[in-house]
């Protein structure tokens, strides 16, 4: 297939144009959100392409990823074409639900032509997305390797705009835990913080990949976001992981793979435990590596993207999308 898809979530859009189809990935002169293209610091196939808005008019396309509403009008003035109507679209939603999340209306909520794909079974459950077709396809991450060697006696954490993002990301929670324990953290907008802990400003993927495995475990201190994929890679890396026992984090943790707690000295208490006893630490980051593999492999997850996908491009599909994915 060739499918129209906007650079939204680096992470994301990594793990989804590696399958088997053409992806044309919209560019605009500043490379703004309405068109990042390809990305710079994360390895993509030559199938994803970069096109100019211009030139989507007379573009094949079969079917249209979405992730964001105003891409709804974006497709239409840019191809001349409507999503779900004239062109098949699935619309995926990276998010939880923000304030009044079990009543939360999803901007999709009142419509029937572009389904609706959650990244997690927990997002499915609090969006009301009304009469909009929904399914799941849990995230799917490519594997950095098993890289702990656990020669840091310190913890990492990896949060952008830790600042702005303050209760959401739990950054009084993080600092909290950095006044007992070392804490190293990794990520955008983080140097605000280089007076209250170790920082490191935005590394490039793989850097930080490389850094993960010096530490003894990884710290995951947000109150309420949809599942980060810098925890699932982690968990991935070998880390064992200390994480509050939110949103779709208790299904992706096993107990064999770290601690879950609402109370932040519970996590101190564990981080303490695995600062001392290494051999426990990489017991613990092996269980979650594991898990981490079976449950969010790349390719399950482009497995679940193609029943999907040909489903939408059905157009008759759309009516059994709540049976596509197992």
């Amino acid at each position: 297939m060739r499918i129209l898809v906007w650079h939204v979530h680096g992470s994301w859009t990594t793990a989804f144009v590696q399958g088997r189809h053409d992806y044309l990935l919209p560019v605009v002169p500043d490379r703004g959100p309405d068109g990042r293209g390809r990305a710079r610091t994360w390895d993509w196939p030559a199938s994803a392409v970069e096109v100019a808005p211009e030139a989507l008019r007379d573009a094949d396309v079969d079917v249209v990823v979405l992730q964001r509403p105003e891409e709804l009008e974006l497709v239409e003035r840019w191809t001349g074409r409507r999503p779900g109507r004239d062109l098949p679209a699935v619309y995926v939603e990276h998010d939880a639900p923000r304030a009044g999340a079990a009543d939360s209306r999803h901007p999709l909520a009142d419509q029937d032509e572009v389904p609706v794909a959650h990244v997690t079974a927990f997002n499915r459950l609090y969006w009301d997305c009304g009469r909009a077709p929904t399914t799941l396809v849990d995230h799917g991450v490519i594997d950095p390797g098993y890289r702990f060697t656990g020669e840091s006696a310190s913890l990492a954490a990896l949060v952008n705009e830790p600042v702005r993002r303050w209760r959401v990301a739990g950054t009084d929670v993080l600092l909290r835990v950095a006044e007992q324990v070392p804490v190293h953290l990794y990520g955008m907008g983080v140097q605000s913080l280089a007076d209250r802990l170790t920082v490191s400003e935005d590394l490039p993927q793989a850097a930080v990949h490389d850094a993960l495995g010096a530490h003894r475990a990884y710290l995951h201190p947000y109150r309420w976001t949809s599942l980060g994929l810098s925890l699932i890679e982690a968990m991935m890396a070998g880390l064992p992981v200390l994480a509050l026992p939110a949103t779709a984090a208790p299904e992706a943790v096993p107990p064999a793979a770290g601690v879950l707690s609402s109370d932040p000295d519970a996590l101190v208490a564990a981080a303490r435990r695995w600062l001392a006893d290494p051999d426990e630490a990489r017991e613990r980051g092996l269980a979650a590596r594991e898990h981490a593999l079976a449950a969010f492999g790349v390719e399950r997850f482009l497995a679940d993207w193609d029943r999907l996908l040909a489903a939408v491009a059905e157009r008759g599909g759309v009516d059994r999308l709540t049976g596509v994915v197992a």
